[in-house]
């Protein structure tokens, strides 16, 4: 067997054939994910007599051979146990550089045994709990932190950066107690974002703005993953950032915000890579306090205004009766106000509802982003009403048919995931500034009693957030087909003819009757339960809703 062959080499001790042997090893299993159970104890032994290799003074490329395999025999679990010691994990950091204190990072032919150290680590500690532990004891994450501080602003050593920061994030992932010291013992929030500002080469031109090159060259794959890793580990680090935020942290913040707004702006190697990285994005600053989040706007300076700015003065009258949002040349301008990256997150958001599949996942984190920054910055909400509910035209479908955004949400209005319907219809009452009127006009009271249910508002009326005064302008097209809209679908329907109005009086009473008996029936088998609204307008069976009926009524005949 291979593990048999390569063990009996190994323990011979000769540096060249152990090489030859653990390559060909490597070379055939780098693929292998599951093993043997019967090999179980070999590749224990096998484990156990490559650290006895590392330990020796071999050639560069017989540590990388050792490594390869170590990494590879590191998926399995069961074999961890024995070989997860403190001095094994102590081998590892030296080859990792990370037991060192100076300036290490200078030989090149060190490079790919420092890779496969921390290849290696992140194995061990994803899969160990005893490797977990000892990460703890021996402060890893502090040495993880000091090895990026030396290459932090060096491009040629991008894969030490990306799986340093995949080992920080695992360790931050598997404790806790790491994230808090991440986050202020080691700085970690300006040292990850720093990481984040050299990966993507930003050059700032303001305090929070930084300069866009249009028609750069995309994203290297070396550095986009670099970035990834960075964000996942940012994520994990700031994850509970909205409870304990203080104003001295607002800069820090904001920094990141802007750093991220960056981020949504430029492109990885393939869609693929860029959607992933645009999806940690959104994960991020679902982290960052909503009140920095303001930098995702900014100002049009003054390049933007004099090239790619119309103001509204300059289009035609025909085109701006309700528009305020100008796209031109990939700029996005609204109300003298950059929105090219919330432009990006909802074009994120389109995408991800037409995926049809993992919402909770995938579509949650951004849809709850864009309404917190809807309810907190009013810029935004005017921007996202605007290209979400634009004005109404045309209501002769229901308004869950059709392409166009609003349609979409307002199908996840009624999904079967509880937490996706909640936030879809979360996001429209936000939008139409937490008002019930104006989310009926544009969803129908069907599609939207399951929220007004839970807020309690059923009788109509407005959320518990304030919102500026200013009044939605209905179109004389909606105007006009208003009073034949059916509240309950949303749409315009011809009128129908009254199935009563051919039946005598008696026909009516029988018919009326007839209903009563057969609710009377489903009530009392228990196969259906009226309800009634509370003076306060949420749901309760309807024998309570009549009794606090009577009692008010009683209360307001004493008063009188």
């Amino acid at each position: 067997m291979d593990e048999e062959r390569a063990l009996c080499i190994v323990r011979a001790g000769e540096a060249g054939a152990i090489e030859r042997v653990l390559r060909d090893y490597s070379d055939k299993h780098r693929a292998t994910f599951k093993f043997e159970p019967t090999d179980e104890d070999i590749r224990k032994k096998l484990c156990e007599g490559i650290f006895k290799v590392l330990v020796k003074d071999v050639p560069t490329t017989c540590q990388v051979s050792c490594l390869e395999v170590l990494r590879i025999l590191s998926r399995d679990k069961k074999i961890l146990v024995p070989v997860t010691t403190k001095e094994n994990m102590q081998i590892l950091l030296r080859l990792a550089k990370l037991n060192e204190s100076d300036d290490s990072l200078e030989k090149v032919s060190e490079f790919p045994v420092i890779v496969e150290s921390l290849k290696c680590l992140c194995n061990i500690v994803f899969n160990s709990q005893m490797a977990q532990q000892l990460s703890l004891e021996l402060n890893l994450a502090a040495k993880l932190c000091n090895l990026l501080k030396k290459c932090k602003d060096r491009k040629c050593i991008s894969d030490i950066k990306c799986f340093d920061l995949r080992l920080l994030f695992l360790l931050s992932l598997l404790h806790t107690d790491i994230r808090s010291q991440l986050r202020y013992e080691l700085q970690g929030l300006p040292l990850l974002t720093q990481i984040l500002e050299s990966a993507f080469s930003i050059k700032w031109t303001d305090e929070y703005e930084s300069a866009i090159d249009r028609n750069g060259p995309p994203l290297s794959p070396q550095e986009t993953d670099c970035a990834i890793e960075a964000l996942k580990a940012l994520f994990n680090v700031t994850v509970d950032s909205w409870k304990v935020h203080k104003e001295s942290d607002s800069h820090q913040f904001r920094v990141m915000a802007a750093v991220l707004r960056h981020c949504l702006l430029i492109v990885g190697p393939t869609e693929d890579k860029t959607e992933e990285l645009h999806s940690n994005a959104v994960n991020l600053l679902s982290n960052v306090p909503v009140s920095c989040l303001d930098v995702l706007i900014c100002p049009l300076t003054h390049e933007e205004t004099a090239q790619e700015a119309t103001t509204l003065d300059e289009l035609p009258s025909n085109k701006t009766a309700e528009k305020e949002t100008v796209l031109k040349s990939s700029t996005v301008v609204y109300n003298g106000m950059n929105m090219e990256a919330i432009h990006v997150l909802l074009s994120f958001m389109e995408k991800r509802i037409d995926k049809g599949s993992s919402y909770r996942e995938g579509l949650t984190p951004v849809l709850s982003l864009l309404t917190e920054c809807s309810r907190a910055h009013r810029n935004i909400r005017k921007f996202l009403k605007d290209q979400v509910l634009p004005p109404l035209r045309d209501v002769t479908n229901r308004p869950e048919v059709g392409s166009t955004v609003r349609n979409k949400l307002v199908r996840l209005m009624t999904h079967v995931d509880l937490g996706v319907k909640q936030i879809a219809a979360e996001f429209l009452f936000v939008l139409c500034k937490e008002r019930v009127d104006s989310l009926l006009k544009y969803t129908g009271y069907g599609n939207a009693a399951g929220l007004l249910a839970a807020r309690g508002l059923l009788a109509g009326g407005r959320g518990d957030n304030w919102y500026s005064e200013d009044e939605d302008t209905d179109t004389e097209e909606y105007k006009n087909a208003k009073p034949n809209i059916n509240l309950i679908t949303g749409h315009l329907e011809e009128p129908m003819p009254n199935p009563i109005d051919e039946m005598t009086e008696e026909q009516k009473e029988y018919e009326a009757m007839k209903l009563v008996n057969m609710l009377d029936k489903l009530s009392r088998e228990e196969l259906l339960k009226p309800m009634g609204l509370k003076p306060d307008g949420t749901i309760t069976p309807l024998e309570e809703a009549l009794n606090q009926y009577s009692v008010i009524e009683e209360t307001s005949s004493d008063t009188d």
